[in-house]
């Protein structure tokens, strides 16, 4: 892969201590193209997520390295650390996390917010991102007025809020039928489109499909990575 946003190096992840030790990953060495659409797939509990979230700077590693842009994420401390998060990674999980006694309008506010953005723009700013994800008609509803493929929706437009280049996903369509995925995918694809790296750990066959690469991950290592060409004589 060429061109690389996200790189690790020898990551590897163990939790517990003797007869308890758990080896989540084993040296995992991994390069992440900007701008393409990366499937983390895998069988549950063999360290997809626990990838993600390395990647994410969201957990340290008992070894190796984790890059982005560039950047060591883990010679970074406290706040450094964070500043880079915000500043790079937009993040959407399997469960929407939104405020439920905020419209989505404010959901989006609310992340606005913390990203620093001048108050007399949030407002303007969280409905520019609702219509991206095809949502300009849902800025006051609260998250019970809205599909599960909406909320995602949100989610996503959320996770724009400091216009990151990387999206990380951990099973983002795993809630929701399949007409509330696809409207998920739809929003995406756009995405990509405008240039954004996505990173999405996900069990459907149909999204590892549309992957410009697509990573096994089995026995916390990475069994091996294809690309689009191959993505559908690989995935069964």
């Amino acid at each position: 892969m060429s061109d690389a946003i996200i790189k690790t190096t020898g990551l590897s992840k163990e939790y517990g201590r003797g007869d308890t030790r758990v080896r989540a990953l084993r040296g995992v060495d991994l390069e992440v193209p900007r701008g393409s659409f990366t499937c983390i797939v895998g069988p549950s509990g063999h360290g997809k997520s626990t990838l993600m979230h390395l990647i994410g700077g969201l957990d340290r590693p008992s070894g190796g390295s984790v890059s982005i842009d560039g950047q060591e994420m883990f010679t970074l401390k406290g706040k450094q650390l964070a500043e880079l998060r915000a500043k790079k990674i937009g993040f959407v999980f399997q469960f929407f996390n939104l405020l439920q006694s905020l419209t989505a309008a404010e959901n989006i506010e609310a992340a606005l917010m913390l990203a620093g953005v001048p108050e007399v723009q949030q407002k303007q700013r969280a409905r520019e991102l609702l219509a991206t994800v095809g949502l300009s008609d849902k800025v006051d509803a609260k998250p019970g007025q809205l599909s599960g493929g909406q909320q995602q929706r949100v989610a996503i437009a959320r996770a724009l809020a400091n216009d990151p280049p990387v999206l990380l996903m951990d099973e983002p369509t795993g809630n929701l039928d399949s007409s509330a995925e696809a409207e998920v995918m739809t929003v995406l694809d756009e995405l990509k489109r405008q240039g954004k790296t996505i990173i999405l750990v996900t069990h459907s066959s149909e999204i590892a499909a549309r992957a410009s690469y697509l990573v096994k991950v089995r026995d916390g290592r990475i069994e091996e990575v294809v690309t689009s060409r191959q993505v559908l004589k690989k995935i069964a």
